[in-house]
C-alpha cells in the first residue's frame, strides 16, 4: 500500500509539475502579447501641422530657445490637456498663451514689475478668481483652469488662435498671442506622443 500511495503522489506531483510548466509560460505569453499594430500606430503618430494650425498663422512669428524648466512646463501643459480630454489644438492654444504670458516660466509675484497680482505660466490673477497663488503656480492646475475657460468659448476650435486665447485671458495686448503659434505647434508635435 505504501508503494501504491507513493506512486500516486509522485504521479500527481509530476502531472502538476508538467501542467505548471506548460501553463506558466503560456499564461505569461498571453499577458504580454503586444497590442495590434494599428493601435500602436495611433498612439505614436505625431499630429500634423494642418491639425495644429488649421487657420494658418497671423503676423510675424517669434521663437525662443527653451531651457529644461520651460520644456518641463510644455510637457505639463500637454499632459493637463490630455487629462482634460482636449486635443492637440487646445495644447497649441495653451502653449502659445503661456509663451506670451510668461515665456513658459512659472513666475511668482514680480513686485513692481508685476502686472497687478498675475502669476504662473498663464499670468492668472488670484484677485480675478483664477485660484490661490499656490494653485495658479501649479502648472497642472493653471493649465486646467485655462482650458476650462477655453471650453467655455463657443467655437474656439474654429477661431484664430489669438482670438481664442484673448477670449479666455482678456489681455491688454490681444494680438500678441498670434506670434507664438508656430513654436507652440512645433512643441506639441514634438512632445504630444513623448
Amino acid at each position: 500500500m505504501n508503494t501504491i500511495l507513493r506512486r500516486s503522489v509522485l504521479g500527481v506531483a509530476g502531472l502538476a509539475l508538467s501542467t505548471g510548466v506548460v501553463a506558466g509560460p503560456l499564461a505569461t505569453l498571453t499577458d504580454t502579447t503586444p497590442a495590434p499594430a494599428s493601435a500602436a500606430a495611433v498612439q505614436v503618430a505625431k499630429p500634423d501641422m494642418d491639425t495644429l494650425i488649421p487657420h494658418g498663422t497671423q503676423g510675424e512669428q517669434s521663437r525662443i530657445d527653451l531651457g529644461d524648466e520651460q520644456t518641463a512646463n510644455v510637457k505639463a501643459i500637454i499632459e493637463a490637456t490630455k487629462k482634460a480630454g482636449m486635443d492637440e489644438r487646445a495644447a497649441v492654444v495653451a502653449i502659445a498663451t503661456s509663451l506670451q504670458e510668461s515665456k513658459l516660466e512659472n513666475l511668482g509675484h514680480l513686485g513692481d514689475r508685476n502686472d497687478h497680482d498675475s502669476q504662473g505660466l498663464f499670468q492668472q490673477r488670484p484677485s480675478s478668481g483664477w485660484g490661490t497663488v499656490e494653485q495658479i503656480t501649479d502648472p497642472e492646475y493653471s493649465t486646467t483652469a485655462f482650458l476650462k475657460g477655453l471650453k467655455q468659448v463657443e467655437g474656439w476650435q474654429d477661431m484664430p488662435l489669438t482670438k481664442a486665447a484673448q477670449t479666455v485671458q482678456v489681455s491688454a495686448y490681444p494680438f500678441h498671442y498670434a506670434q507664438w503659434e508656430t513654436q507652440a505647434a512645433d512643441l506639441v508635435a514634438e512632445h504630444w506622443t513623448s
